[in-house]
């Protein structure tokens, strides 16, 4: 690229879970972490602004077993360039089951749009449902929100984390911040 060429401003994206037991009382409280902006989020931006026909955003979170080896080895870290789940089956967190909201710049939910959004995805217990047929524990190592582009569903970002073990009595409450 020329040098007198601009260059693309980064995309950031934090998030923090929280695990909850049946009586509400949290079990794990992770501080805010860095999570990654993959290339399809600048695709999907593109498009919304290129009106193209047949893009929506946020279609859910996916969540991952990831790879047991990660727990004694940690993997490299995500790239831009990661375009799916490393879970063949991941379970997507459904829109209902999300609160997408807009934040000023002190991180206070707003009506007003802006170039920051929060979203509160809730397990609720019994969710995802494993260990099944394609998942041996329930354990969560890996998430990424999902929208469509061009009738595809695409990662707009990705994080591999600490191994979750999610019973079936306990709540998993996953905020993500994105700024544009």
């Amino acid at each position: 690229m020329p040098s007198d060429q601009p260059t693309a401003l980064p995309l950031s994206g934090f998030f923090r879970d929280t695990l909850l037991d049946p009586d509400g009382l949290v079990l794990l409280d992770t501080p805010w972490q860095k999570n990654v902006i993959v290339d399809d989020c600048r695709r999907l931006l593109a498009s919304f602004m290129h009106n193209t026909p047949v893009v929506a955003g946020i279609k859910g979170l996916q969540v991952g077993t990831g790879d047991a080896a990660w727990d004694v080895t940690p993997p490299a870290a995500p790239v831009p360039g990661t375009a799916a789940l490393v879970d063949p089956h991941p379970f997507l967190v459904p829109p209902a089951a999300l609160k997408i909201d807009f934040l000023d710049a002190t991180s206070t939910v707003t009506a007003t749009p802006t170039n920051r959004i929060q979203i509160v995805a809730t397990l609720a217990p019994g969710v995802p449902g494993w260990p099944d047929v394609n998942h041996a524990t329930s354990t969560l190592r890996e998430f990424g929100l999902v929208a469509s582009l061009g009738g595809a569903d695409v990662l707009v970002n990705y994080r591999v984390h600490t191994a979750i073990a999610k019973d079936p009595t306990s709540t998993l409450v996953r905020t993500i911040w994105l700024t544009f």
